[in-house]
């Protein structure tokens, strides 16, 4: 190595004492500077941070999962549009995370005293997955190409609908994510649409994939519209949205998709609460456990790791 290095390896700087430049942010300001971060009179700000973490969980679990294409997509062109699509979802899920732990500091994890680690990475890296408060659909594994299309469809559906309503939020940073988080889910929606009428208007065998990813994943879309006491309590409030109320809107979306493609729904039971709790109450599947595992590992191993 150089002697122009102050290091022996690499790696050695990973630990270092320099507060400011924690290694797993995307950057290092605050990302609600400038934004009102006060509660809205009336609505109960443990409520409000709650209901951020479902968002913002939903966004960042399905954003991993979608970044897990990378490098295996099916072309160049569908890598970069899938890494693309989970960077949107993980600009939403930092700002949403923030949000919570500016509603509510005591959902954050206890860190050391002193840590680098900002709020909204701290949500993301060390919570136990009892905590994570998103719907199960996300955390699904990919399956392969026509799985992944079919929930993206079903769940981009389902989260612009909610963003096309949370735009008149009396929460302003609500309102802010949804005002952007609009233009992405659009994108996000006619993306996965297309690739489904390709794949059923394909080949046999991509007919049959793009059917079978949609049996696979429809035991978990019902969750979508279940709603949770908080998301009553907030929509109540008039700063977020029973997901119930959408239903009507999705399922006019899907159909239409389905319609153009030839495709029947599929004929799944919804998968079954567990002692009356689904994954807003923070229960999930096997298949989780080993996505926050990947997720969280390196954060988990060097929680002061600086660059």
């Amino acid at each position: 190595m150089s002697a122009t290095h102050d290091h022996e390896s690499v790696y050695d700087g990973l630990l270092g004492s320099d507060d400011s430049q924690w290694a797993f942010g995307t950057d290092f300001e605050d990302p609600l500077a400038g934004i009102d971060t006060t509660v809205p009179d009336g609505v109960d700000p443990s409520d409000l941070g709650r209901y951020c973490l479902m968002l913002g969980d939903d966004a960042l679990v399905m954003s991993h999962r979608l970044s897990q294409w990378c490098s295996n997509a099916p072309d160049l062109e569908e890598d970069i549009a899938l890494a693309n699509i989970a960077l949107d979802l993980l600009g939403q899920a930092r700002l949403l995370l923030a949000r919570a732990a500016a509603a509510d500091p005591t959902l954050v994890p206890s860190l050391p005293e002193g840590s680098p680690v900002p709020p909204e990475d701290a949500l993301a890296f060390f919570r136990g997955d009892r905590e994570f408060l998103n719907v199960r659909l996300v955390e699904a594994d990919n399956g392969d190409f026509g799985q992944t299309m079919a929930r993206l469809v079903v769940f981009s559906a389902w989260r612009l609908a909610l963003l096309q309503r949370l735009r008149g939020s009396r929460d302003t940073v609500l309102a802010a994510v949804a005002a952007k988080g609009v233009k992405e889910m659009t994108y996000h929606r006619d993306y996965a649409a297309r690739w489904i009428l390709t794949l059923a208007r394909g080949t046999d065998e991509s007919r049959s994939r793009v059917e079978a990813g949609l049996r696979a994943i429809w035991p978990l879309e019902a969750e979508l519209f279940e709603g949770h006491p908080v998301e009553a309590r907030v929509s109540e409030a008039g700063v977020g949205i029973d997901p119930g109320v959408v239903r009507p809107e999705v399922d006019a979306v899907l159909d239409e998709v389905l319609s153009a493609s030839g495709i029947e729904r599929a004929d799944a039971r919804p998968l079954a609460r567990v002692r009356g709790e689904n994954g807003r109450d923070g229960l999930h599947t096997e298949a989780f456990s080993r996505l926050l595992a990947e997720m969280q590992v390196v954060a988990r191993a060097h929680p002061s790791g600086s660059w």
